[in-house]
């Protein structure tokens, strides 16, 4: 799927155990990943886990979404992941959607209420939301396991980040089989890079130029998909913030709550095609018309 992270998707796919034990899931004796098959491939989750759990007898479904930042079009995106493999499997999978990094005061949606225009019908969806810096990066080393390493300098600690970073290259180095520490040390430099921007931490992992000159298809893959994807997300997100201005420049500050309906936009050619709308409409509530149906979110 074009907005895959490949970086994500080699977690997930190689450690996604790892993944289920950020949300607090430690039971698991087996796993193995799989792949959800509906119609239209851009909408696959990032993830699809079926899991063996100690003490059961059949083994589970477990959908993981990585998202980098807390964006409002997470919550859809999440409830249309639930949907499509229930559709596709008969099975109400478990729903863990990741998020990488705060955005300002933004906190991660944990459920979605879908209403039909006339109110008659409703579809809850629920989750487990975990954002990953309010996780103690101290919690994730003690765990002694390789697949949590990666998420270490975006965990919560005191402190200045180098040792987190020397630490976490001697643990690749030390526990990793030698056929994944390349992936590792790649998978930590890039997830890191969203938080930090210091050249020197990153030498402590290779270098952004040691970065460059890796040979392998599936690790350039995951550096070239990661650089594409973040170019999106910033774009997306500088798109909204000018519409947002626009609006608030020509109609005040009410202009704020058409935030989360631009958000939920998922085409960004129809995003970028609402800069000449936001200009001429006659008033802020002709311009919400345009904006995705609304709904109804509730946060525990």
């Amino acid at each position: 799927m074009p907005d895959y992270d490949t970086t994500s998707k080699w977690m997930i796919q190689h450690h996604g155990d790892s993944i289920l034990r950020l949300a607090g899931i430690r039971d698991i004796t087996a796993w193995t990943p799989r792949q959800a098959e509906p119609v239209q491939p851009h909408r696959l989750p990032d993830g699809l886990l079926e899991v063996h759990r100690r003490g059961r007898a059949q083994p589970s479904l477990f959908v993981l979404e990585i998202s980098t930042y807390p964006y409002g079009r997470l919550a859809k995106q999440v409830a249309d992941d639930a949907m499509l493999v229930y559709l596709e499997r008969g099975i109400v999978p478990g729903v863990v959607a990741f998020v990488l990094h705060p955005r300002g005061k933004q906190l991660a949606a944990r459920e979605i209420v879908l209403e039909s225009d006339d109110g008659s019908t409703r579809i809850h969806v629920a989750w487990k939301a975990v954002e990953l810096w309010r996780i103690p990066a101290a919690e994730l080393l003690a765990a002694g396991d390789i697949g949590l390493i990666p998420w270490v300098p975006l965990a919560r600690f005191e402190g200045p980040p180098e040792p987190i970073f020397r630490e976490c290259r001697a643990r690749i180095d030390r526990d990793a089989p030698q056929r994944e520490q390349e992936s590792l040390l790649v998978a930590t430099h890039f997830l890191a890079g969203l938080k930090y921007n210091d050249p020197k931490l990153f030498q402590l992992l290779g270098g952004r130029k040691a970065m460059t000159k890796i040979v392998s298809p599936v690790l350039r893959e995951i550096v070239d998909e990661a650089t594409r994807k973040a170019t999106r997300e910033a774009t997306r997100a500088n798109t909204v913030e000018n519409l947002v201005a626009v609006l608030a420049a020509r109609f005040g500050t009410d202009a704020e709550t058409v935030r989360s309906g631009l958000e939920a936009i998922e085409d960004d050619a129809r995003l970028k095609g609402l800069l000449t709308f936001a200009a001429t409409c006659p008033d802020l509530e002709s311009f919400r018309k345009q904006l995705p149906p609304r709904k109804r979110r509730r946060r525990r």
